[in-house]
C-alpha cells in the first residue's frame, strides 16, 4: 500500500456476507482513476479472485473470506492482503502466486503484490453463505 493516502484508493465490492474485505473506512480518499473505471477494475479483480481455489477446499478464496483487502493505487498497481486457513496450509506456496496471476490478468491492472497476513486470524465465520453452502457448513 502507498504511504501517502492520496496515492491510492482502496476498492472493494460486495464480498462475502459475513466479513467482506476491509476498505479501511477511507471514503475520504480520492482516486485519480475515474470512479467508473475503479468500480470496473474492482469488480473484475474480485471476479478473478473467485477463480482461485484452495486445492483442498471446493470454494474460492474470496467466498472463503481469505481476502482481507484489495488496494488499487492511482498507477493501477494492486495490493491484495490475504490470509490462509492455517499457517500450515499445504497450498501456502502456490495460492499467493495464483492470486497474483489472476489479478494480473485483469485488463488495466499494473503491478500486483500479494501480502499474506495473519491478523486477524481466519476462522469459518469469515465465509460467505455461498461458501457455507458449498461446504455444507450450516
Amino acid at each position: 500500500m502507498m504511504d501517502d493516502p492520496k496515492d491510492s484508493k482502496e476498492a472493494v465490492a460486495d464480498g462475502p456476507a459475513e466479513a467482506p474485505p476491509a476498505t479501511g473506512g477511507e471514503a475520504a480518499k480520492a482516486s485519480a482513476l475515474p470512479e467508473g473505471e475503479l468500480a470496473r477494475m474492482t469488480d473484475d479483480i474480485i471476479a478473478a479472485l473467485k477463480t482461485v481455489f484452495d486445492p483442498e477446499i471446493p470454494a474460492d478464496i474470496y467466498e472463503l473470506g481469505l481476502v482481507y483487502k484489495i488496494d488499487v493505487a492511482d498507477d493501477r498497481a494492486v495490493t491484495v492482503d490475504m490470509t490462509l486457513t492455517t499457517p500450515n496450509c499445504p497450498a501456502a506456496q502456490e495460492l499467493p502466486v495464483n492470486v497474483e496471476n489472476a489479478v494480473a490478468s485483469v485488463a488495466g491492472v499494473g503491478a500486483v503484490k500479494v501480502n499474506i497476513v495473519w491478523e486477524p486470524p481466519w476462522d469459518p465465520s469469515r465465509m460467505s453463505d455461498e461458501a457455507r453452502s458449498v461446504l455444507n457448513m450450516w
